[in-house]
């Protein structure tokens, strides 16, 4: 965004507004932002369709295992890549707080009305729609290659939600290390460390039946496998809403607690500035 976008923003309406408009102001930039870049949208769109179809080809034979829970490996994977979509997209949220931090932007809206819970809320809510729309169009592929639930309506309004926790506690976790390190390498290889051990150190691709003992233990601890078992559980016929509804909350904490230390990275930055 240049300079003057930012003077605009921070010009009479946001003086009137309170934290919601703010929001609504900070949201509606970020959306401009991303769907006006082509290449950006191919590739969020694409990105979830090449891995779904990859995994579901790759292991697809892994049915056949003794011990396996489901009898089709692309019902399984399914929500498993939606919430894998979740956690690497929103692994790149911080670099557009560091690309407003070098232009000088960041520090414009520090000096505007606009709130400071806003600027941060406004961009997750934004990633939070591109998370919506990956997951409708994953379930879409994953239909089409027949994949089937019957969990109805709620078990896939539960995995949304579920994925945009996941995308949101990782948005912010993201956009703290931003805050903090104000480097695009750094951000970058802190994303990849973080994401990569949580997808596979999970129920995403692989029943944990099926992995080391070890693997399951770590599980045990990984928000993005409490995402995945609170999706399958919501869109299996005979769904464990107990096991459902502990995993979610897990991961409704997780995230609270990401969004505190968010707030504070950003705190953070403010008195350095």
């Amino acid at each position: 965004m240049s300079t003057l976008t930012a003077t605009r923003i921070a010009q009479r309406p946001l003086r009137r507004g309170g934290f919601l408009s703010h929001t609504g102001f900070i949201t509606g930039r970020w959306l401009r932002a991303q769907y006006r870049s082509p290449a950006l949208i191919a590739f969020t769109l694409v990105q979830p369709a090449i891995w779904l179809l990859l995994f579901g080809q790759l292991f697809k034979g892994v049915v056949a295992l003794p011990g396996f829970s489901d009898s089709s490996y692309i019902a399984f994977l399914t929500p498993g890549i939606v919430m894998m979509t979740a956690l690497m997209t929103s692994g790149w949220s911080g670099t557009t707080f560091i690309d407003d931090m070098d232009r000088g932007v960041m520090d414009r809206m520090l000096t505007s009305p606009v709130r400071r819970g806003a600027l941060m809320a406004g961009q997750l809510i934004s990633n939070g729609t591109t998370t919506v729309i990956q997951t409708v169009l994953v379930f879409a592929i994953g239909f089409a290659a027949g994949a089937r639930y019957d969990g109805g309506v709620l078990g896939y309004v539960v995995t949304i939600v579920a994925s945009m926790l996941v995308g949101t506690a990782f948005g912010s976790l993201s956009n703290a290390v931003a805050l903090l390190t104000r480097r695009q390498d750094a951000l970058i290889g802190i994303s990849q460390f973080v994401s990569l051990p949580l997808t596979f150190l999970s129920s995403i691709m692989l029943d944990l039946k099926l992995a080391p003992d070890w693997v399951g233990v770590a599980a045990r601890f990984n928000p993005v496998d409490w995402a995945a078992i609170t999706a399958r559980q919501a869109l299996s016929a005979t769904p464990d809403w107990n096991s459902a509804a502990r995993h979610g909350a897990y991961l409704l904490a997780f995230t609270l607690l990401v969004g505190y230390l968010s707030t504070r990275a950003f705190r953070t930055y403010q008195r350095s500035v």
